[in-house]
């Protein structure tokens, strides 16, 4: 399987609180609770352990509360090559209704000066040039903590991607428009993120993938727009497609996003026909919902949730017409 470096530059602690209701101003009785370290490219890295790849992870955590991510990196057997800053790295509290409304309630951050900055540059730079430990593909995913700007990501993207790599970014706002302006090789919004980055409503499927084959047509070689219930889609040198996942009893949507990214990431570097790979990225992704966490693609009934994921290709795409069909 293929070596894949995650960065998360804004990791958390995840409080996952599940209750019946959320009611403000009230005491709230919870259902369950669970602690865990966390952090999109971390729950990337989950996911890609459990497909069978070679992990790497890295990014920045407080030196003072590190040790429920040494316990997870240890038990997960991903290289931990997270740079320590001075404090604490955040607690994201993340309310969890029963009938599937999550409401997050996210902390900044600790900030990161110019010289942390330039520790994981030059990390990376060390680690690229050693031919046993460069990745075959960099997944950066999450927010940006204080002190990193959207220029600053955008910059890495450039650094990796002049490095001959491939980069998959998973992130929102002001740092996913200055990610997609400088060209990574992959990214994944929702629907919500798609449009605020389009600048207009999406709210059809039809306004969705014109947005998608823009990303395409703007040099992304992989646009792939998550869409919750209203499926899946990929655009990307192999044409545009569609998935539709099985209907499931959502209990937590928070990790779908991260698994889905992974798990195409996977079918990508393992070389799957396009069905087979994002099959199987909408299927895991689906079977995230049912629990909190990501995607489980050794849960008993994974084969069925494969089979009831129904996929089609929309038709060849053609870069050079401005991301219209061919």
């Amino acid at each position: 399987m293929a070596r894949v470096l995650t960065l998360t530059l804004n990791p958390a602690l995840d409080l996952s609180i599940g209750l019946e209701r959320l009611v403000p101003g009230a005491v709230n009785r919870t259902r369950e609770t669970h602690l865990e370290a966390a952090g999109k490219g971390v729950n990337v890295a989950r996911v890609l352990v459990a497909l069978g790849h070679d992990v790497t992870v890295s990014g920045f955590l407080g030196a003072d509360n590190d040790g429920p991510f040494l316990r997870a990196f240890e038990a997960l057997g991903v290289e931990d090559a997270f740079l320590r800053v001075p404090g604490e790295t955040r607690i994201n509290a993340k309310l969890a209704e029963a009938d599937g409304r999550v409401t997050d309630i996210n902390g900044p951050g600790a900030t990161i000066d110019d010289a942390a900055w330039q520790r994981l540059l030059d990390g990376l730079d060390t680690r690229l040039g050693d031919p046993r430990r460069r990745p075959d593909a960099v997944v950066i995913a999450g927010s940006l903590p204080p002190g990193v700007s959207a220029d600053d990501l955008a910059n890495l993207v450039t650094r990796l991607r002049g490095a001959g790599l491939p980069v998959w970014v998973d992130t929102s706002g002001a740092a996913l428009a200055a990610a997609i302006a400088a060209r990574p090789t992959a990214v994944k919004p929702n629907e919500h993120e798609l449009a605020a980055w389009a600048g207009q409503d999406l709210e059809s499927a039809a306004a969705r993938l014109s947005a998608a084959l823009k990303l395409y047509a703007g040099g992304i070689e992989e646009a792939l727009i998550s869409a919750g219930a209203q499926g899946v889609l990929w655009v990307s040198r192999r044409g545009a497609w569609q998935a539709m996942p099985p209907r499931l009893a959502v209990v937590s949507t928070v990790g779908a996003g991260d698994t889905l990214v992974a798990a195409l990431l996977h079918g990508v570097l393992s070389g799957h026909t396009p069905d087979q790979a994002l099959r199987l990225a909408t299927a895991l992704s689906a079977e995230s919902v049912r629990h909190v966490g990501v995607g489980n693609p050794r849960a008993v009934d994974f084969p069925q949730l494969q089979q009831q994921t129904r996929v089609r290709r929309l038709n060849d795409v053609d870069a050079s017409a401005g991301g219209a069909y061919a």
